[in-house]
């Protein structure tokens, strides 16, 4: 299973001012993701895809649906999220075309070269 969490940098955290969870967690340290360093695709990159299908975004609408419907699992719905460049439903007014970056497999390419 493909996740956009594979191969991304940990780092551990020791803060003084998190003393206090880590004693009630009972742990001296705690294994977190580095913020994600992503860059959109180029021009020539989206040449490589299919802009097709589109969806005019309605109330409602959830990337993790389109995921589903397009892809076959809703937990690829941050690769649509990213391909608009929208980190979340609430960055895309109603009325906007949302385009689903095809097909699955070059559009993952793509991002794993951009930072994903």
């Amino acid at each position: 299973m493909v996740s956009r969490y594979d191969n991304r940098p940990t780092a551990i955290n020791r803060s003084t001012r998190d003393e206090k969870l880590f004693e009630k967690r009972g742990v001296k340290f705690i294994n977190q993701f580095k913020t994600a360093r992503l860059n959109y695709p180029s021009v020539q990159e989206r040449a490589m895809l299919s802009n097709s299908p589109t969806v005019v975004w309605k109330m409602g609408n959830r990337f993790y649906k389109m995921a589903n419907e397009y892809y076959g699992n809703p937990k690829y719905w941050w690769l649509i999220a990213w391909y608009n460049q929208a980190p979340t439903e609430s960055h895309i007014p109603v009325g906007v075309t949302i385009k689903i970056p095809m097909p699955f497999d070059k559009a993952y390419a793509i991002y794993l070269r951009n930072g994903g």
